[in-house]
């Protein structure tokens, strides 16, 4: 499909008007009033913050509902498991402190999931630094059990029923802050296409994201070998290249 072709077929898909799109952050030690300007969200967002203490809070930015809940607990996957649980949205899309949306990203996801009803979890593009990308969808597919493993958490979007409905939940044995300190993101996937999601990709790119926490390959492969090889390593090119 031509570039020409993508525009054209995104433009001629109508949203509905009820169909609402939340954002659900982890983040570690930020200034929650703050954020949602940081990260240009035009969309409500459910923050689930790790510092030093609990507390809730919620305002508008941009006319829309930022909840905030603070927790003195570790690891991304709590922070995940807790704003899944309270996301009440049609869809969803997990995201990180440091991502930075471009303009109109919601209307993007939300014309994606209109023309594809079929699908529960889409995952997206977005831009960061090639020695440290994962994947690069250029093309809708379906993902499947040999091509789920380098998709990172932040790129998912999702139907929030279908999630609940499969009662699927991030690990908390392994990501950040955790005993294992990366491959949730996989194994959430694992669990989704195990419980019959329908999982797609898509072509479109709705943000950008910092490089200054991110591993990249040559981190993976280190945490792999200092935790004892518990995830398997799909992460390369070659891979990629094989099964695009």
């Amino acid at each position: 499909m031509t570039a020409a072709q993508k525009e054209t077929a995104a433009k001629d898909t109508r949203v509905r008007e009820d169909m609402e799109l939340q954002v659900l952050v982890a983040a570690v030690n930020e200034e929650v009033n703050n954020l949602a300007e940081k990260m240009h969200l035009e969309t409500e967002a459910v923050i689930v913050n790790q510092c030093d203490h609990f507390g809730y809070q919620e305002y508008l930015h941009a006319g829309k509902r930022i909840q905030c809940f603070n927790t003195a607990e570790r690891g991304v996957g709590r922070s995940r498991n807790q704003a899944l649980m309270r996301a009440d949205k049609e869809l969803c899309l997990f995201s990180d402190e440091d991502i930075a949306f471009y303009p109109g990203y919601g209307e993007v996801i939300k014309k994606v999931f209109e023309k594809n009803q079929d699908a529960d979890i889409i995952t997206f593009n977005f831009k960061v630094d090639p020695s440290r990308r994962t994947y690069y969808n250029q093309a809708e597919r379906r993902i499947r059990w040999y091509n789920y493993g380098r998709y990172p958490t932040y790129a998912v979007a999702a139907r929030t029923k279908a999630l609940h409905k499969a009662n699927v939940s991030f690990s908390l044995l392994f990501g950040g802050g955790a005993k294992y300190s990366n491959g949730e993101d996989s194994l959430f996937l694992h669990d989704c296409l195990k419980k019959a999601c329908i999982c797609t990709r898509q072509w479109m790119k709705l943000a950008g994201r910092s490089t200054g926490n991110l591993p990249g390959l040559r981190g993976i492969i280190i945490n792999f070998l200092l935790t004892g090889g518990f995830y398997i390593i799909i992460f390369t090119e070659g891979w990629q290249r094989f099964f695009h």
